[in-house]
């Protein structure tokens, strides 16, 4: 079964071996990791393959963005810890990833991606699924893309700040918005105001 409906959900917990940010192998645990914090829990295929390295230096370079919305970070395929590790310590020209500043997790007897509901059917590896934790450890957005499609780093930073918005404002956020633009009340007066004076720019 792929992707099963998380939404809403506590995010499933798990308990693995990873790099973490500083280089050294340990024991992970992710509700310890992510307490009173937003998390994005995304999952890739291999280590030292394709899009992987893309995404993942993409998402090391926006980490101080992820930091200031009280967001961390954490990458999870079905490689050992220590092909994580080899692959941080294989320079970007040669394919690798280099020091990345968040965890990445071996799920190496696949139970992770399967919790998830992201494991692909006939490679037994994961597809590119990302999902946004809020602060009490329940999951806000799911996103699954198929192995060639690599992730939107600017979208899952504006999905933080969507739920951060509707959190504290209760407003919802309309198609495209974006940290700043105006949001909508959740109501029939509200989404009339709303198409009202934005409408031409949808």
């Amino acid at each position: 079964m792929i992707a099963p409906l998380l939404l809403n959900q506590r995010a499933p917990d798990f308990n693995a071996s990873a790099v973490l940010a500083n280089g050294e192998i340990s024991d992970f645990s992710l509700h310890n990791m992510i307490q009173g914090k937003y998390a994005v829990l995304f999952f890739y295929p291999l280590d030292f393959t394709f899009v992987c390295p893309s995404e993942i230096i993409a998402l090391n370079k926006r980490i101080a963005e992820f930091t200031a919305k009280n967001a961390v970070v954490i990458g999870i395929s079905i490689d050992s810890q220590f092909t994580h590790h080899a692959w941080r310590n294989t320079p970007v020209a040669q394919g690798g990833i280099g020091p990345v500043n968040f965890p990445l997790v071996a799920d190496v007897t696949h139970d992770i991606c399967r919790a998830y509901g992201v494991q692909h059917p006939e490679l037994g590896v994961a597809y590119r699924a990302t999902f946004v934790i809020d602060e009490a450890g329940n999951i806000r957005t799911m996103t699954v893309h198929d192995l060639p499609i690599g992730r939107n780093i600017d979208d899952i930073l504006r999905q933080i700040d969507a739920i951060q918005h509707h959190q504290a404002f209760g407003e919802v956020c309309p198609a495209n918005w974006n940290k700043g633009d105006m949001a909508m009340e959740a109501s029939i007066p509200g989404v009339a105001k709303y198409l009202a004076e934005h409408q031409e720019a949808l």
